[in-house]
């Protein structure tokens, strides 16, 4: 009983001191000026091309003629595509203080990184939603009307499944994070996990309010069946001896995204993609848990290091 108690008075601490650090984060002065090109651009006539050019370079590159970006704007396909952007984003307020949020975490844990511009705009390539260039973060709204959205129709849905705007906080903290770790040297499957594992730990950072489900891109079923088999699926790993192989066939099977992972069992349909993403998070969170070192000496430090101190053992 008395284990039980001090078991409980720790939870309370550990959520006490969370809350404490989130209203800390929250309470940091940032301005966030979110200028929406999507909205500029379509309700703009070939008139207004010249100052548009002008106010906003990087999408008009000297090489496409004035002529291209008339017909853009007169064509029925992009109206109607900022009609549907319209209906799903009739109220920014929400989205703008999500991005505000991951603003907010990004100076807390990279005071050194300043302040990125933040650019609505539209895509063709479903594959990049959020892009960060330069001291930029440019978000394709498009690609955020809802899965079952008629637009996205032919994509898999184990893609389109994140095409929702609660995303879109999700998709900024993997871009900054991508930006902040480094390749790994060693092309091993242990360092390539780990690799991904340490980007993860940025995005539980940056988005804490997030899911598991929603931090890796998997459903919610998708999640729990990660959390359940976590043992199942490092004895594997273990087993077959793969955490030093360079095999690079490894990263389709376990790291790529993808609709499941590649076990060649019959659980493999069950499985979500990368699951050797959502090791190396968890081999990670264990090596900050166990080892007094800052998230910038982390990020510096091998793989091999940190999986021989992260003291990483699933529950069974």
């Amino acid at each position: 009983m008395k284990k039980l108690l001090y078991l409980c008075v720790l939870i309370l601490i550990g959520c006490a001191d969370e809350n404490t650090l989130e209203k800390e984060i929250a309470a940091i002065p940032i301005d966030v000026n979110v200028a929406r090109f999507d909205q500029i651009f379509l309700n703009a006539t070939p008139a207004d091309l010249p100052e548009l050019k002008k106010a906003y370079p990087i999408f008009f590159p000297s090489s496409v003629p004035d002529s291209t970006w008339v017909y853009t704007m007169n064509d029925p396909l992009q109206k109607e595509l900022k009609t549907e952007i319209d209906a799903v984003f009739d109220d920014f307020a929400p989205v703008h203080r999500d991005i505000k949020s991951v603003l907010q975490h990004i100076e807390f844990y990279f005071p050194e990184y300043d302040p990125p511009k933040i650019l609505t705009v539209t895509t063709e390539d479903y594959r990049k939603k959020v892009i960060l260039y330069e001291d930029m973060f440019l978000i394709a709204l498009n690609t955020y009307l809802g899965a079952d959205h008629k637009y996205y129709e032919g994509i898999q849905k184990y893609i389109s499944h994140t095409f929702e705007k609660e995303m879109i906080p999700v998709d900024i903290a993997s871009e900054f994070a991508f930006s902040q770790v480094k390749s790994p040297r060693e092309r091993t499957f242990l360092s390539k996990m780990i690799y991904y594992g340490k980007i993860q730990y940025i995005k539980s950072l940056l988005v804490p309010k997030a899911s598991i489900a929603m931090q890796f891109g998997y459903t919610n079923r998708q999640a729990d069946w990660a959390a359940v088999n976590e043992a199942q699926i490092w004895t594997y790993f273990i087993e077959k001896e793969l955490l030093y192989s360079t095999n690079n066939k490894l990263d389709a099977r376990f790291l790529n995204l993808a609709p499941f992972s590649k076990f060649y069992l019959e659980l493999d349909n069950e499985s979500p993609g990368g699951v050797g993403r959502y090791i190396g998070y968890q081999i990670v969170q264990a090596y900050m848990k166990n080892n007094d070192v800052s998230l910038r000496q982390m990020l510096g430090k091998p793989a091999e290091e940190i999986f021989n101190n992260s003291k990483y053992k699933p529950k069974k």
